[in-house]
């Protein structure tokens, strides 16, 4: 696991490796804790795309994160493209709350992976009259 602190009017990332279990959980969330440890409101990509299996005990520390850059007036991003890792956030009815984001400039930008991509200004709306 490692953190990665971008400039001052950026976002901040966590990256996390390998497993994120029971045993390796408390470490994960102590990064987390101390990554939102900012004067300025959080801004978090959490990116979970290298890490091979995840268990329902990672989801309290990404739930604390998510809720504390909230009410901070930032916001919180998870980055993951391992289907098992979606299934955790949806069997535990999160999906809302985590939508996926398939890499770090996506989360940065706030595209979701299946959010459709934003038409450009004067782009016909498609359909029929």
């Amino acid at each position: 696991m490692g953190s990665l602190t971008d400039p001052p009017d950026a976002c901040q990332v966590v990256r996390a490796t390998g497993e994120l279990d029971l045993t390796t959980v408390p470490r994960f969330a102590h990064e987390l804790r101390t990554i939102r440890d900012v004067p300025r409101p959080p801004r978090l990509v959490v990116d979970l795309s290298a890490v091979s299996f995840m268990d329902g005990s990672a989801l309290d520390p990404l739930c604390a994160a998510w809720d504390d850059c909230r009410h901070r007036g930032g916001w919180a991003r998870v980055v993951y493209t391992r289907r098992s890792v979606g299934i955790v956030f949806r069997a535990a009815r999160l999906g809302e709350l985590f939508p996926q984001y398939l890499s770090v400039q996506d989360a940065r930008r706030g595209h979701v992976a299946d959010a459709p991509p934003p038409r450009e200004q004067g782009a016909p709306s498609g359909g029929s009259a």
